[in-house]
């Protein structure tokens, strides 16, 4: 599933780009859908970014990346188990 978020995150992000309304629409929707059908399965970092539409950061952290910024939230979760 993470990997359908992903995909899903990369097209949002370049509908934005594109200023493509309904790129952007489409892809909201199925992200929207993504995470309540995975919600109890996903990482809770993950679902926080999500959450807060924070798409940016979940991608960077989708792709393993490190010291993704902390937000005004201060979420207390612990970073992605790469195990």
């Amino acid at each position: 599933m993470e990997h359908q978020i992903k995909e899903s995150l990369i097209q949002l992000l370049d509908s934005i780009k594109r200023a493509d309304g309904a790129g952007i629409a489409n892809q909201l929707g199925q992200l929207d859908d993504l995470l309540a059908q995975g919600r109890g399965q996903l990482h809770p970092q993950l679902v926080h970014y999500l959450e807060g539409r924070s798409y940016a950061k979940a991608v960077a952290w989708l792709g393993g990346e490190g010291g993704i910024p902390r937000g005004s939230c201060q979420f207390k979760g612990e970073g992605k188990n790469l195990s």
